[in-house]
């Protein structure tokens, strides 16, 4: 699954909460998830890159952007086993490194989405951060910088990591 921006939120969301992926897997499907660019993710503790933003932000941890007030079908696995389950998963993230506007008009601006940066690449890199140095292992992830990019799906996409990353067409330097 490839999402960007809205789309890649959408896929960092679907990678916690996804049910059906083992079944596919048993059967040798190759199943990853793509998250390129969004504006914000969603995180398993309530430690935040801004913590002075999260102190004056009420809601910040509430799901989407953490754990608290998750959906009905999220709320009967715990963040723990919700964690477990993710970091299992393969997800690539994909970071344009010119994705530096934080006056960008489809950047998140909401103090909840401040508390993880001022803008894309810096809360991509937060977000990789923060999950590589949890208690539970070296997560099955990869951050992927795609220079000379910024808000751009199409160029994204196209780029030698993008498609490597979607397509496993070789070609992405920093690919592992």
């Amino acid at each position: 699954m490839f999402g960007h921006s809205g789309g890649g939120q959408v896929v960092q969301r679907y990678a916690i909460a996804v049910k059906g992926d083992q079944v596919l897997l048993r059967e040798g499907v190759g199943v990853r998830y793509v998250v390129a660019n969004p504006s914000s993710y969603a995180y398993f503790t309530k430690e935040r890159p801004e913590p002075a933003i999260a102190a004056t932000c009420e809601g910040y941890n509430s799901w989407k952007f953490g754990m608290d007030d998750r959906p009905p079908y999220l709320a009967a696995p715990s963040p723990a086993a919700l964690e477990q389950a993710y970091v299992a998963r393969r997800v690539i993230y994909l970071l344009g490194t010119l994705d530096t506007n934080p006056d960008h008009p489809a950047l998140d601006k909401s103090c909840m989405a401040e508390a993880e940066g001022p803008y894309r690449y810096a809360r991509g890199h937060s977000y990789v951060t923060a999950m590589q140095a949890r208690d539970h292992g070296a997560p099955n992830h990869s951050v992927w910088d795609v220079q000379g990019v910024g808000h751009q799906g199409g160029k994204m996409l196209n780029s030698p990591c993008g498609l490597t990353a979607v397509f496993d067409i070789p070609g992405c330097a920093v690919a592992r």
